[in-house]
């Protein structure tokens, strides 16, 4: 595996790639790569002839208050991940190379940006778009490939696409889970043991709505209040939002009628862990299937 630190020579590599008529898929990264990350390659891999990755801790998408500080950072380890993975480039560059001085230049992809977490981490997005354009332009893949549990990123990431008529096309796969049901996450690191255990929670109570829908509630409100309540039986958790919206525009809406999520961000201890569940109709019959 090559390591490329510069955006000059990573744009080189990508221009040789395609020279050469290869496939290219990127799964992008802030490292502390674990199993759902593993999974994104695994799928690139499989659909690609070339697989990049990258390792990035973008410090555009974190707020004054956040953890860019702290984000766990395990390099080493990583780069053994990726060669274990056979990627074929890791695009790691330092701050200075994606942010140079005198750079003034962001997107937003408005309305998407302002709801949910864009709420609760103000400016969050704008960095997140930001740093995905960059990399889709430095590192020219076909393919890209993002996990469902940032479901709102996904789908900013989808609309910046379409409204800036990128060739790109985004290739959003399934969350991977522990056995307990919680979402892999490199924020997971931040938990100590009792708050692991806690953690456990957020898939409860992602089931306990599944089998509320299964049994026919569509109403938001009463998915929301299971969900919360399931929420409340962990002393150590505190939430920042439970809402069902649109799939589309992530909306909040008062009944699941269309592709909708149960969209959840609580804080355990030290860490916020987002999570949801995927309602879509079934074509068929009429009722509704649900992803976690």
């Amino acid at each position: 595996m090559e390591i490329i630190r510069t955006v000059s020579w990573m744009k080189q590599a990508a221009r040789q790639a395609r020279a050469e008529n290869h496939v290219i898929g990127i799964v992008p990264t802030m490292g502390a790569l674990h199993e759902g990350h593993l999974s994104l390659l695994r799928r690139a891999k499989s659909e690609c002839s070339k697989v990049f990755a990258s390792i990035f801790v973008n410090p555009a998408q974190f707020g004054p208050n956040e953890d860019l500080s702290k984000y766990p950072r395990t390099f080493e380890a990583d780069v053994a991940k990726l060669e274990d993975a056979k990627v074929d480039i890791l695009f790691a560059p330092d701050a200075k190379e994606i942010y140079p001085q005198g750079f003034t230049t962001y997107i937003t992809v408005e309305g998407l940006s302002d709801r949910l977490e864009g709420r609760s981490r103000p400016g969050h997005f704008r960095g997140v778009a930001t740093v995905v354009h960059k990399l889709f332009e430095i590192a020219q893949p076909h393919f890209a490939f993002f996990g469902r549990k940032d479901a709102q990123q996904a789908r900013i990431i989808q609309r910046m696409l379409q409204d800036l008529n990128s060739d790109v096309e985004l290739v959003l796969c399934p969350i991977v889970r522990e056995p307990d049901g919680l979402a892999l996450s490199s924020r997971n690191a931040y938990l100590s043991a009792e708050e692991r255990r806690a953690a456990a929670v957020l898939h409860r109570s992602l089931e306990a709505a599944r089998r509320e829908i299964a049994g026919g509630t569509r109403d938001a409100l009463s998915l929301q209040n299971t969900v919360r309540n399931v929420l409340a039986e962990e002393k150590l958790t505190r939430v920042d939002y439970v809402e069902l919206a649109s799939a589309d525009s992530f909306e909040p809406v008062a009944r699941a009628a269309a592709p909708a999520y149960v969209l959840l961000a609580v804080f355990i201890g030290q860490a916020r862990l987002i999570d949801n569940l995927l309602i879509e109709p079934s074509l068929d019959s009429g009722d509704f299937r649900c992803s976690l």
